[in-house]
């Protein structure tokens, strides 16, 4: 159990750490974005110019944050669920189902990191219209999402599995959510 719960702190440490560069690194995305935005709609229609890279830009930006952004959120429990059933089980059915389900969502995120990588490879070939930059650093933003995504489940699952085991232990109280998102 000592080894599980040593396991379990180094790996929150190092997401904390990650994730908060990653959150932050998408906060001055949105920032960006909203400037290249701003200036698109100035340039279009009071200069009758439209920039040609703006849009472009504001995409790769868009990809970058949401991979940035997601693991925090799937970390968070954050995304769309329907657990009312889950909630209604015993402790023991309710951490098999939960475990099971992990277990699924690790096995998606590992196949779709290695075809994330593949698709890294295609785009060293090729290079965006515009922004005249090599596309893999656009695809690049999916596996490191995913592997984000990885580490974040890995730690879910330690955490669950150490709370089915020792009834004592509740992660859901120490919970590093924003308020807004907290129950």
């Amino acid at each position: 159990m000592a080894a599980l719960a040593g396991f379990i702190a180094l790996l929150t440490r190092i997401n904390d750490a990650v994730f908060w560069v990653g959150r932050q690194l998408s906060w001055m995305a949105i920032g960006v974005m909203v400037l290249i935005i701003l200036a698109q709609v100035f340039a279009r229609y009071i200069l009758n110019d439209a920039l040609p890279w703006s849009e472009e830009l504001a995409r790769v930006l868009m990809l970058w944050l949401t991979g940035l952004m997601a693991p925090s959120a799937y970390r968070w429990g954050s995304f769309v669920a329907i657990d009312m059933f889950r909630d209604l089980l015993p402790r023991w059915p309710r951490a098999i189902l939960t475990l099971c389900l992990f277990g699924i969502s690790l096995i998606v995120l590992i196949v779709m990191t290695y075809y994330g990588w593949k698709h890294i490879n295609s785009g060293w070939l090729f290079g965006s219209a515009t922004l005249k930059i090599k596309l893999a650093w656009v695809y690049m933003a999916l596996p490191v999402g995913f592997l984000m995504m990885i580490s974040a489940c890995v730690e879910l699952i330690a955490k669950e599995l150490h709370e089915a085991l020792d009834p004592s232990v509740n992660y859901k109280s120490g919970d590093n959510a924003p308020e807004f998102i907290a129950e």
